[in-house]
């Protein structure tokens, strides 16, 4: 969900940061600055068309992980990278609530007139199911939905749907059965329950709990989607692409498997040729005791530690991809 007052409609994308807004928001920790830029994106940079002379420039796209729900802009990973990558500039794209579909529909709009020398996918691996949504809740007093845009598979072939997004709420009554699976609102009395008597965890622990099954298979309905779309964007993309799929709290505290979603990311890089890093491995080397604090108490998003940790695994690989990218184009060995 999302506090709808730091947002403007947009009619391709559903919305985006007011251009320009500075705002403090509240969170659990007393609260943290928002900050927008010329385009409307939670960047400190303004986005301009050239890169400035000795930097290499990244756009990195994704939901409230990447854009920084509840940490100040400066202690996000996408920050963090500008500080462990030399030379690097990283214009962030990320927008709280979204999809990937989102992502490439802000791609398409904004970015096409930004020189830059790396793609960067930031994918939180539940964003399986906001790709198969037609509306998004965000905060108004209550829950609320709002329509968003969204893509069906015609002949294989992507076909944009709710454009121009309408701008007004939406009923979950007026969702057909399908599309409310998509809320991530299953059972939600019990997991109310269990988790006032402090018993997620421990169920979650005992029941194997897998937090995105759409990934079990490579045929299911939602990773086909999801697929298509990110196959679309590698596609359209003129510089390297780099996916990195973000695991859920579950993945990172021991509680869930990642072997399902990896398996079809994998796949998706080895008929793309796009690169695709599993921060994961990384995140586990830490104590359970430190992966618990890269989320905060009760707000699932990472905190300044979690974000330093996934800029920390992320880091050799952008510097890895840029510097090959460099040496292809002198035509050198990197």
């Amino acid at each position: 969900m999302i506090e709808r007052r730091q947002f403007a409609y947009h009619p391709v994308i559903g919305f985006r940061y007011i251009p320009g807004i500075r705002a403090r928001c509240r969170c659990e920790t007393g609260g943290y600055l928002v900050r927008a830029n010329n385009r409307g994106f939670r960047c400190d940079h303004d986005f301009v068309p050239e890169v400035p002379v000795g930097k290499r420039r990244a756009l990195l796209f994704g939901d409230s992980f990447t854009a920084g729900n509840a940490v100040s802009n400066g202690k996000r990973y996408s920050d963090q990278l500008e500080t462990l990558v030399p030379d690097l500039e990283v214009f962030n794209f990320g927008l709280p609530g979204t999809g990937t579909d989102q992502h490439l529909l802000a791609y398409r709009e904004y970015a096409g007139d930004l020189d830059h020398d790396l793609l960067i996918l930031g994918v939180l691996v539940e964003n399986i199911r906001r790709v198969s949504s037609t509306a998004f809740y965000y905060q108004r007093g209550e829950d609320a939905l709002l329509p968003k845009p969204y893509f069906v598979l015609e002949n294989g072939e992507l076909e944009l749907k709710n454009v121009p997004v309408p701008r007004e709420p939406i009923q979950e009554d007026d969702l057909s059965d399908g599309q409310r699976q998509t809320l991530n609102r299953r059972f939600p009395r019990l997991r109310r329950w269990i988790s006032g008597l402090g018993l997620r965890e421990v169920a979650q622990r005992l029941t194997r709990y897998q937090p995105v099954p759409e990934y079990a298979t490579s045929d299911h309905p939602a990773w086909v989607l999801m697929r298509r779309v990110l196959e679309t964007w590698i596609c359209e993309s003129p510089v390297p692409v780099l996916v990195v799929p973000i695991p859920l709290h579950q993945h990172v505290e021991g509680v869930s498997s990642s072997r399902d979603y990896m398996e079809r990311f994998n796949e998706l890089a080895n008929d793309t040729g796009c690169f695709v890093h599993d921060p994961l491995p990384d995140l586990l080397r830490y104590s359970l005791a430190d992966r618990r604090a890269f989320r905060f108490e009760r707000d699932v998003h990472p905190t300044p530690a979690g974000h330093l940790a996934l800029a920390k695994s992320i880091a050799p690989v952008v510097g890895r991809v840029l510097d090959r990218e460099s040496a292809d184009r002198k035509g050198v060995d990197p």
